[in-house]
């Protein structure tokens, strides 16, 4: 009995530890490397599956790191970075470190990163030695780069540093770095180094002073105000007016319908457009040059619509016609760049898959009810026209 019972309880151990996540379980502790006794601080970084390991010499202000984390995909890279002057990414002192194709093993090479468009190696502001990269095989795949720093005398003074961690899909040829995701994680991947280890146990938060949380929030907004303006109500302003007015009993309340439901799209999208450009300015080197470019052309033409709507000529008006064609063309187009431009944004922000099959289910929806009317205006049309040549001439 006490053998069977030994029996059970070892099985149900080891399967306890099979469900166990490795997410949940791995920890900067858990992590064993050569020279790991020389590193007597150590921190689970609260993004990117990061850790670092780290030692500090107050004497001769050396920092000594070993950065640990996976690239977001197989040939990637890594990235650990201090910097001296702001807590994002422009300025930072920084060790990237990918697996060489060519060579086969994985290497450290340094940047001084001045903006995102010149992620190319080139020499720090102060000195690091003993670089070296290695895989780490039994962490998930995971890079680790392994330096020593000699951290500047006013930043030493201070007794923490700024650092910055990122990874990145694929590096080009000759050692270019590519850019990396901008999902929530990749935004955030910044925080305190405290060099006398004092960092609340070894977890630190990320974001720093909120900045990367800010941005976030505007990003949500941001794209919440272009789905609803450009994504939906334009299109569900456009069905109203081509398929209400149809129906005698609908004049004129269609118009105001319609004039109302644009104006509230065309207000909601200026707002959306603004915090694309405040996002902007504050992101330098972060260009998404089509949905920006589309963004502008759609500010343009609503604008456009919306002055046409004062000049709008009466029925009888020997320029109507025209004024018809120039309407619905501008308006067509607003239609379908704000669709389009509306899937670029989700493919930016990256939400979760529920928010883009909840969009294609409305765009799908209103798609079906404008096929739907199209019919129900073509029979009516026809039935119309039949009516009125069947009426007798009068003399």
């Amino acid at each position: 009995m006490a053998s069977s019972s030994s029996v059970g309880i070892s099985l149900s151990f080891f399967l306890w530890a099979l469900l166990i996540s490795p997410s949940v379980s791995q920890t900067c502790k858990s992590q064993t490397f050569s020279g790991e006794n020389s590193y007597p601080h150590c921190l689970d970084l609260p993004q990117l599956k990061a850790f670092l390991h780290y030692s500090y010499d107050a004497t001769n202000k050396t920092l000594a790191v070993v950065f640990s984390a996976p690239p977001s995909k197989p040939g990637g890279w890594i990235a650990w970075a201090i910097n001296p002057t702001s807590t994002g990414m422009v300025g930072a002192q920084t060790l990237v470190a990918y697996k060489d194709p060519g060579k086969g093993v994985a290497v450290v090479k340094t940047l001084n990163i001045s903006s995102y468009s010149t992620l190319i190696p080139s020499k720090l502001a102060f000195d690091v030695w003993d670089m070296k990269a290695e895989e780490a095989s039994r962490d998930g795949g995971a890079l680790r780069i392994f330096a020593r720093i000699k951290v500047p005398a006013d930043l030493a003074a201070m007794g923490k540093l700024n650092q910055v961690w990122q990874v990145g899909p694929e590096v080009g040829p000759e050692g270019r770095i590519g850019k990396h995701d901008f999902d929530p994680a990749n935004l955030v991947s910044k925080g305190p180094l405290d060099l006398n280890g004092d960092n609340n146990g070894g977890v630190i938060s990320g974001g720093g002073d909120g900045e990367g949380d800010s941005k976030i929030k505007k990003r949500n907004i941001h794209g919440i105000l272009n789905a609803v303006s450009w994504g939906i109500l334009f299109p569900v302003g456009a069905i109203i007016a081509r398929y209400m007015r149809i129906f005698e009993s609908a004049d004129p309340a269609w118009f105001y319908l319609h004039v109302s439901c644009q104006f509230s799209a065309y207000v909601i999208g200026v707002a959306g457009w603004a915090t694309g450009l405040k996002l902007g300015r504050e992101s330098e080197g972060i260009r998404f040059a089509s949905h920006g470019n589309i963004g502008i052309a759609l500010f343009s033409l609503a604008t456009i619509q919306m002055f046409a709507m004062l000049l709008r000529p009466k029925k009888d008006h020997k320029y109507r016609f025209y004024w018809n064609i120039y309407h619905h063309g501008v308006a067509y187009s607003i239609l379908i760049l704000g669709i389009i431009n509306v899937f670029k944004g989700l493919s930016i922000l990256n939400p979760q898959e529920t928010y883009k099959t909840a969009y294609i289910a409305v765009i799908a929806s209103l798609g079906g009810l404008a096929l739907l009317l199209e019919a129900v205006t073509w029979v009516i049309v026809l039935k119309r026209k039949s009516n009125n040549s069947m009426k007798p001439l009068r003399t």
